[in-house]
């Protein structure tokens, strides 16, 4: 199965300006994420996606695979279409160039999952940690038996109407896809929960498309502001 990584990488961010390329233990936060991607023995590539040219000559700089794409594209995925017009693959792989603690073991997770033919799309749980139970920034998944997921939310789901203390799973924002799924996704328009709850996942599932959720004991942190920048570099400064 050859499997390609592509990491969406915008300079332009709202909560966090210039996030990618801010510095975290003496790196650029774009550096970690490509790194920990590049030492997977399980892909093919990895591209890193940006509509930026200051991005792009650091990348340059650093050696790293990168591609100008457009910067019409309204999410990640658009930018991974992109790239999937341009390099064949049998699965691409979308890892936001904003979580710096991806691990090899999550691309294995999603490829897993991928490893069944009939699976168009994969993406990861791991169990939520009490603090981000109720965090809205924390995105939960609940998933039937068969492991495809039912729905994705801020908000806390289930709902525990009677005290049960349901296991609640936090959702880990990189995906696994085939060319097929991408295509389709490029062709839909926002859906109404997408537009909602802003997870563009939701418009798969809202236009029957199933998302196969693999889980993983790895959480992840993704950096969307200051407290978040310093909690990962603590972690990856930490012995």
């Amino acid at each position: 199965m050859q499997a390609i990584a592509v990491i969406p990488a915008r300079l332009a961010s709202t909560r966090l300006p210039r996030k990618m390329l801010r510095e975290i233990a003496g790196q650029p936060l774009l550096a970690h994420v490509y790194r920990s991607v590049r030492s997977s023995p399980l892909l093919q590539d990895v591209v890193i996606a940006t509509d930026s040219e200051e991005i792009l000559k650091v990348c340059q700089k650093n050696g790293w695979q990168a591609r100008m794409t457009s910067a019409d594209h309204q999410s990640g995925t658009e930018r991974v279409h992109e790239i999937a017009n341009l390099v064949a693959a049998d699965v691409y792989l979308n890892i936001q160039g904003d979580e710096p603690l991806t691990r090899p073991e999550h691309v294995k997770s999603l490829l897993d999952v991928m490893k069944n033919p009939a699976v168009q799309v994969s993406t990861l749980k791991t169990p939520a940690p009490a603090a981000d139970v109720k965090n809205p920034n924390a995105v939960k998944v609940v998933t039937d038996v068969s492991g495809r997921a039912l729905y994705f939310s801020r908000a806390t789901v289930p709902y525990d109407r009677d005290g049960m203390r349901p296991l609640y799973f936090k959702h880990l924002g990189i995906y696994a896809y085939r060319k097929a799924a991408l295509d389709r996704f490029f062709q839909l328009p926002e859906s109404p929960l997408e537009r909602s709850e802003r997870l563009e996942q939701l418009r798969f599932l809202e236009n029957g498309i199933p998302i196969h959720v693999g889980e993983t004991p790895f959480d992840t942190i993704g950096v969307d502001t200051e407290d978040d920048l310093h909690r990962v570099e603590k972690i990856l400064l930490a012995p």
